[in-house]
């Protein structure tokens, strides 16, 4: 049984979808439609119900996905008993939304290349609807979002969550502390509307019996702290994000009584029996994040951990 014909029909079932299976597999429809055929051949049945234009197995087909993905993963455990499954020489589509692209995303990128040099990336920077989604198709591997994706073959893990902060001109907001109907009376710039920062801001004044006065919706963090850098109003952006952006020396985190919630972070990714390039990826990423997240909870807990002199 030639098991690129078996690849081919786990990518049609897991994507439902010859189109989105012949492009995970850089294949024409009309090679992936030979693959099925000749597998069905073989099989002696068949595998997709062609009768409508709805994407659907048949009995055998469904019996025989349980079937495909045992024998890949089977043939991905051989390889690695034999050594040739070592490197990961593999194309890889990452996605991310722009948060994590100004966090760390580059940094652990940079990491991942060095670990394993011939792998080759392909880095999509979305909104967390259009990453889920795509995650979901099948278009994307791998995506970082403020959300879950759910779907069938895919899983997610979450990682720790980015703490948010209100960021202001040192020029223009000179006081130690705000109060939040002091910052609801700026003009406010957040991500765009319905978002998880977005709604997190509205929720935080109306836990408060606030209202703001002028809340901006922009989808780009760039956008969002030139117009801070230049004076107008308040952005709620992630701490790590602002703290990488060093051609900006005007900005400044501004103290606030009230906190603003922290940005979840999920890592999606879709199974593949064929190679387990996406779960060494993602384990990078999450050590990588976890080691950054450890390190900054110690800077922030070491002036408190001072020696006291003795009297």
């Amino acid at each position: 049984m030639n098991l690129r014909f078996v690849e081919a029909f786990y990518w049609v079932a897991s994507l439902k979808s010859v189109t989105r299976a012949a492009d995970k597999l850089f294949l024409t429809q009309s090679a992936m439609s030979s693959r099925i055929a000749a597998l069905e051949e073989e099989l002696g049945v068949l595998l997709l119900d062609r009768r409508d234009k709805q994407f659907r197995l048949t009995i055998a087909g469904a019996r025989f996905f349980t079937y495909a993905q045992r024998l890949l993963e089977l043939q991905r455990e051989v390889k690695a008993e034999m050594g040739s499954g070592a490197a990961l020489a593999v194309s890889l589509r990452i996605g991310a939304i722009e948060s994590v692209l100004h966090s760390w995303l580059i940094p652990w990128i940079e990491k991942l290349r060095a670990d394993h040099p011939s792998l080759a990336l392909e880095l999509t920077v979305e909104t967390t609807p259009i990453l889920v989604e795509q995650v979901q198709r099948g278009t994307q591997d791998i995506v970082f979002a403020a959300l879950p994706a759910a779907a069938d073959g895919v899983r997610s893990r979450s990682l720790p969550p980015m703490e948010m902060v209100f960021i202001g001109n040192d020029q223009l907001h000179r006081k130690r502390r705000y109060a939040l109907d002091e910052l609801g009376a700026l003009e406010l710039l957040t991500f765009q509307r319905g978002s998880h920062p977005h709604v997190a801001l509205l929720d935080l004044f109306r836990s408060e019996g606030l209202e703001p006065g002028r809340v901006h919706t922009i989808s780009s963090i760039s956008a969002m702290v030139q117009l801070v850098q230049g004076g107008f109003g308040v952005a709620t952006l992630p701490l790590k994000a602002v703290r990488r952006m060093r051609n900006y020396p005007f900005l400044r985190p501004l103290t606030c009584t009230s906190k603003l919630q922290p940005l979840p972070i999920h890592a999606s990714y879709r199974t593949d029996p064929t190679n387990d390039a996406v779960e060494t990826v993602l384990k990078s990423a999450l050590t990588f994040v976890e080691l950054e997240f450890a390190a900054r909870k110690s800077a922030v807990r070491a002036p408190s951990q001072r020696a006291v002199p003795r009297s």
